[in-house]
């Protein structure tokens, strides 16, 4: 499939969407930042997953995150490895522990970078669906 604006650059692939993350897509549409959590035993997971790890529940209900973190680690990518990515070469993709206990994976979206920074996040809406970026919280 080509990118309507450049005949020539592939279009960027679309989030695989399931029943088990379309919680997840549907808030991240709304801007909002949502986790599973168990309702069992109350343990907040992310990515969604069919049973809990603590208690093995197959029962949870989805939380809106605060989207405040702190920054774990991150890489820059130098290599594209989708060719809709490799204008864009070189981006950084940042781990984030989130207030809730959990980490989430997204693009930065700010200027430098270190760990234990904090970190807000915030989803920019694209054709092809939402993607997670990280900004320190500050800017």
């Amino acid at each position: 499939m080509k990118n309507a604006a450049n005949s020539e650059a592939p279009a960027r692939p679309s989030p695989s969407r399931t029943a088990l993350s379309e919680p997840y897509w549907k808030g991240a549409e709304q801007g909002r930042l949502l986790l599973q959590k168990c309702a069992s035993c109350g343990k907040v997971r992310h990515y969604p997953r069919l049973l809990c790890d603590s208690c093995y529940s197959d029962q949870a209900e989805w939380i809106e995150a605060s989207g405040r973190g702190k920054v774990h680690s991150w890489t820059v990518c130098h290599h594209a490895f989708h060719p809709a990515f490799a204008p864009e070469l070189p981006y950084t993709l940042v781990t984030v522990d989130l207030e809730e206990g959990v980490r989430a994976l997204g693009r930065w979206g700010g200027d430098g970078l270190s760990i234990g920074e904090s970190v807000a996040a915030h989803f920019a809406q694209r054709p092809e669906g939402p993607e997670l970026f990280f900004a320190s919280a500050s800017e």
